[in-house]
């Protein structure tokens, strides 16, 4: 059980849930003996690597969390280095809702989902936006990918947890079924030649 994850989570009303429910002494004995979990491993990294989007969550002023899914090509969450992630914000709806939220609270959320392998990872920590640094935006650019970049957004990590795969159904890309799809239509192709084969004049 990560114990960074723990400390961020287990608030005194979730241990009072806890408690209330028979799980506490279970989940304090596994934070106090915990790894910290707080950084990006080669593990984790090569799920980021393969990601097409994930969840960023940001808290208003009012309280109310705020869920946004991002998205873009393979490998534009970037892992800048084993505590630190970053991403192009691309132009959108011009509402600026995680701007602003970010403006007032840096205090974040990444949920990252890959259906195809079935796994989630949640992860915790501080983010900030970033205008009008032209070397941070070359630097979180897709090669070939002709959206417009707003800033930048810079993602600092506190806590990770890995959840398990039970009730994650498995669902795949529309990349991932032409790529398994393709060599049996190949397939199909060298068959139905060999089975009608051309007439020779």
């Amino acid at each position: 059980m990560p114990r960074k994850f723990g400390e961020i989570a287990f608030t005194p009303e979730v241990e009072a849930a806890q408690e209330l429910r028979g799980s506490r002494q279970t989940y304090q004995r596994y934070i106090a003996n915990g790894d910290a979990n707080d950084t990006i491993t080669p593990k984790i990294q090569d799920l980021i690597d393969q990601l097409d989007g994930f969840y960023l969550g940001t808290v208003g002023s009012n309280g109310y969390p705020y869920i946004q899914f991002r998205g873009g090509k393979p490998g534009f969450l970037k892992v800048m280095n084993e505590k630190t992630l970053g991403f192009a914000d691309f132009s959108g709806n011009v509402q600026y809702i995680s701007v602003g939220n970010l403006s007032g609270n840096n205090k974040a959320f990444l949920f990252l989902m890959d259906y195809r392998h079935r796994q989630r990872i949640k992860i915790w920590g501080k983010a900030e936006y970033i205008e009008g640094d032209p070397v941070l935006i070359a630097q979180l650019k897709m090669p070939n990918d002709p959206s417009e970049i707003e800033r930048a957004i810079i993602f600092h990590v506190e806590a990770i947890s890995e959840n398990c795969p039970q009730h994650i159904p498995i669902r795949y890309s529309e990349a991932e079924v032409e790529a398994m799809i393709t060599p049996l239509q190949t397939r199909i192709v060298e068959l139905e030649q060999l089975s009608n084969p051309p007439n020779n004049p």
